[in-house]
């Protein structure tokens, strides 16, 4: 299907590959596991095989469904990152499609004839595993098992406590949050610009000099980090334009996963040091080529030049005073030196217009066609200016002589005062104003963009705006990029989540039941907070891609738990033996599908090389957010079953005045679920109360990343 659809083997494609697969084990786990468990119980292989697919068939269909939902959304985000990842989301959904599918036909008929279902069928190795596993699934997780079941409310008030001391690491800045994360990369180039006209000869000279520096720094580095074995500047290329003041070196890099320590930030932060400041030039660069755009880029608008300009100025000392930024710039470029003519009142009262007088200073110094001449097959154009002699100075221009329409000649001294000014390469214009950008880098890898990007527009910005009303601010860059994702995403998440809880609503026919599942979300958090603080890494949009791939795989094991235990319900089991033999059950396969993702996503999690690095962040919210999100899953989800069964029984003794035992008031007990139309009347009314709680989330999350 991929290759109809124009889609490549890639990074992102191979990463969403990386990530099903753990969904795709997960649900072949939770299939096979059921069928052995009916064969464990008595029933022949082929019947195993049927009853064991059938019994756990639409749990899994539905959050195969919800999954496909989730990814889904990657198609309507805007920005970079749906660019980016909506080929990840179509290799997902269609791996998950065709999943369903051979989960239901292919894999129960191989199970059926498999050895594990024949007498004499298990080995050595199988029986060692299997009594690992039951040793942590009895003794480890099932005292676990009960104390949440015995405590709910202590139980849902540590989880609760967990996520808030994970909201407080956010909020304190031990882990921080930025837009996008840096992208190590094997190069990175220096532009350096000097004033418009210097001679190529002294732009080597400082070419020369940040080479010089960069050698210096390679040597240090090289004893430091490598015992004096290893360059980590391999070469540096020079080239010079497309003017004479204008050069660039290109540096290639030791491969990143032969220099973990040496981050680019910390090898060009230790070139600027022993460079020192080149105090000529215009504009010195050093380009990591962030391919997200730059950390910070502020557009200022004004149709007040003056204004703008003043603007411009007292924006860019105040962001050279914040230690955490580096090569500030603007694209106010100028350029050559100019002559300006203004008129005197002389040239007007003689009738002259300055197009007219600029016009005769053309023809004088640049020349003007007279006459053609016809000479066999060939033109000859006659072109008259004034000698070498008499062009080659100021001064001479104050002395060239300018006709009137009446005869006359006049010095241009008499007709015009002339100033030199440096003219500009560019003038750019945003909503017919003019437009001058400032943008700057960030000085090292932890600085947290979101943050610096928000002070800059609560306290910088306000000042200065106010000493200059006739101008108007806008963020570009990767704030821009920020706010476009963000938008999209308030447009798109809410229904996105309201369908896939629409979805848990049919599957379980309870209200109550799909908000345990979804009130299970927000603590995959606690994992993706603690991961993200482990590696050293900043929380960016990245993670939260990574987040909404982890949230199909927990409401996957959720969904599974949830309609284990409607099926023990529905044998009559006693409450707490059904939710306690749910647990049991489903301790394996749960566990199961989190180590095969984790190892699945662990060669990712260590790859140092370039192209791994932006999917790193992602991986990192799955893995952990799955580690931690498991435990959480397997004594949360039965707290909050035994929560709702007491709210129900405690709603109908105040409504009937008798007491009825706890399976009675279970939606998935014999007789007592909902009919259809009170069902979706149910849903109606909390899918309102839901969409709340999504926008609040959202709203969360913006406020992270502003």
């Amino acid at each position: 299907a991929a290759s109809f659809l124009g889609i490549t083997i890639n990074v992102i494609t191979t990463f969403g590959m990386v990530v099903v697969i753990g969904i795709l084990v997960d649900d072949g786990i939770v299939i096979a596991e059921n069928i052995y468990q009916h064969y464990e119980r008595g029933s022949p292989p082929f019947k195993a095989a049927i009853e064991g697919t059938m019994e756990v068939l639409p749990a899994v269909s539905s959050a195969i469904l919800t999954t496909v939902i989730a990814f889904s959304s990657f198609f309507f985000i805007d920005g970079f990152l749906g660019e980016a990842f909506s080929e990840m989301g179509i290799v997902v959904i269609f791996t998950l499609v065709f999943s369903l599918i051979e989960g239901a036909l292919i894999l129960p008929a191989h199970i059926a004839h498999s050895k594990a279902l024949k007498a004499g069928g298990t080995t050595k190795l199988t029986r060692f595993f299997d009594n690992i596993m039951d040793f942590l699934k009895l003794k480890s997780y099932g005292p676990f098992l009960k104390l949440s079941m015995k405590y709910p409310f202590p139980t849902v008030a540590l989880c609760i406590a967990a996520l808030l001391m994970i909201a407080g690491a956010f909020a304190g800045g031990l882990i921080k949050g930025t837009f996008f994360p840096f992208v190590q990369s094997d190069n990175f180039s220096v532009t350096i610009e000097l004033p418009a006209g210097t001679s190529e000869d002294q732009l080597y000279n400082v070419l020369d000099s940040i080479e010089n520096a960069s050698w210096r720094v390679n040597e240090v580095f090289k004893d430091k980090y490598f015992g004096g074995e290893k360059d980590v500047i391999e070469k540096i290329e020079t080239t010079v334009g497309p003017g004479t003041y204008q050069g660039n070196l290109t540096f290639y890099l030791l491969d990143g996963e032969e220099r973990p320590m040496v981050r680019n930030r910390i090898l060009t932060s230790a070139i600027k040091d022993t460079l020192g400041p080149i105090y000529e030039a215009e504009k010195l660069n050093f380009g990591l080529g962030n391919i997200f755009g730059d950390p910070v880029s502020i557009s200022l608008l004004s149709p007040n030049t003056q204004q703008l300009n003043a603007a411009v100025s007292e924006l860019r000392a105040e962001l050279t005073k914040i230690p955490d930024l580096t090569d500030i710039q603007d694209n106010n470029v100028q350029g050559l030196k100019e002559v300006t003519l203004s008129l005197k009142p002389k040239a007007y009262n003689l009738g002259l217009t300055l197009g007219e007088v600029i016009q005769s200073v053309r023809q004088g110094f640049f020349g003007a066609e007279i006459q053609r001449l016809q000479r066999g097959q060939d033109e000859v154009k006659v072109w008259v200016r004034y000698k070498q002699e008499d062009r080659s100075s100021l001064a001479d221009l104050s002395q060239m002589r300018v006709r009137t329409n009446d005869g006359l000649t006049v010095p241009l001294s008499e007709l015009a005062d002339f100033s030199i000014a440096r003219g500009l390469v560019a003038i750019n214009h945003i909503d017919g104003q003019r437009e001058i950008r400032v943008t700057a880098d960030v000085r090292n890898e932890d600085v947290s963009v979101s943050d610096v990007n928000a002070d800059i527009q609560d306290v910088l910005l306000p000042a200065i705006l106010a000493k200059y009303p006739g101008v108007r601010v806008g963020f570009e860059g990767q704030a821009r990029d920020n706010a476009e994702t963000m938008a999209s995403i308030r447009r798109v998440m809410p229904i996105i989540f309201l369908l896939m809880f629409f979805i848990v609503v049919i599957t379980f026919s309870s209200v109550s039941q799909a908000l345990i599942v979804f009130f299970l979300i927000p603590f995959g958090f606690i994992g993706v907070g603690l991961g993200h603080w482990l590696q050293g890494l900043p929380i960016s949009f990245l993670s939260i891609l990574g987040v909404i791939a982890l949230i199909g795989i927990l409401i996957n094991d959720a969904l599974v738990f949830i309609s284990t235990f409607n099926e023990k319900i529905k044998s009559g089991l006693n409450f707490n033996i059904a939710l306690y033999k749910t647990g049991i059950s489903r301790f394996r396969p749960i566990v199961l599908t989190t180590l095969t993702t984790v190892v699945g996503l662990m060669p990712l999690l260590l790859e140092k090389s370039v192209q791994a690095q932006f999917l790193i962040p992602m991986a990192t919210s799955v893995a952990f957010g799955l580690i931690v999100g498991t435990f959480i899953l397997l004594i949360l989800i039965p707290a909050l079953l035994v929560l709702a069964n007491r709210i129900r029984l405690t709603s109908t003794m105040l409504w009937t005045g008798e007491k009825p035992i706890p399976i009675m008031v279970e939606p998935a007990y014999r007789g007592r679920q909902h009919p259809w139309g009170v069902t979706l009347a149910l849903s109606i009314v909390t899918l309102l109360i839901f969409s709340g709680l999504v926008m609040t989330s959202l709203k969360i999350t913006e406020l992270i990343f502003s």
